[in-house]
């Protein structure tokens, strides 16, 4: 079986105590840091801007996943590379030339990531594929923490896994939303690769141990 990755959300850290979160996820297990950047038109929320994340930047030891959950994602690329992110991830639904969009992320230097909403197939997927290194799979509507888990996703990370198998494809499969230690074995067993984690890591008594139940769940 493979091993799972595990990138906890920053979204749902304790902004009055940033540092002492980061020092905990440095200190544990997790693969990643998640970073969402939400601009109140793509999604109906706002959450942290670069100079914030140039803070955490300087912090994070840990490799950074930086998903843009706003219009024009493009205009930003200088700006996620300059963090030092490893992977940028872009929504299908603000990309109407995503091709054009995952080229320049790689051109930057950064692994590229294409997310997809709940209610968009995975099949959109079928001529892009190849082409980029991550899909992500929100098991929520994005904009929010905190959200109950859409159970669809299960059908859609064993329909994304059969494409990327069929298509000799490399990406990994992420998903995002409502994860937890009870789902965490399920979504492992359809096919997911990374999975993003806020409210169950963030909120454990012990951090760095619902971060190691996630990478290890069977």
């Amino acid at each position: 079986m493979k091993d799972m990755k595990v990138a906890p959300s920053l979204l749902s850290a304790n902004f009055a105590d940033l540092k002492s979160d980061l020092e905990k996820i440095n200190q544990s297990e997790a693969d990643w840091l998640h970073l969402d950047i939400m601009d109140g038109v793509f999604v109906p929320n706002i959450s942290f801007g670069f100079p914030v994340l140039k803070y955490v930047a300087e912090l994070s030891q840990k490799p950074l996943d930086v998903h843009l959950m706003i219009v024009q994602p493009e205009k930003f690329i200088p700006e996620v590379k300059a963090l030092g992110a490893m992977m940028m991830n872009v929504h299908y639904e603000a990309c109407p030339h995503l091709h054009r969009v995952i080229q320049q992320i790689k051109e930057a230097g950064m692994k590229a990531g294409v997310t997809l909403n709940p209610a968009t197939p995975v099949a959109m997927l079928e001529d892009i594929i190849m082409d980029v290194d991550m899909v992500l799979l929100m098991s929520v509507n994005p904009g929010f923490g905190g959200q109950k888990f859409i159970p669809n996703t299960f059908k859609k990370i064993a329909q994304l896994r059969e494409m990327i198998t069929r298509c000799q494809a490399s990406a990994l499969i992420e998903v995002d939303g409502g994860v937890n230690v009870q789902n965490a074995p399920l979504l492992k067993k359809a096919g997911a690769d990374v999975l993003v984690a806020g409210s169950s890591v963030f909120r454990a008594p012990d951090m760095g141990e619902a971060i190691h139940q996630l990478k290890n769940a069977e």
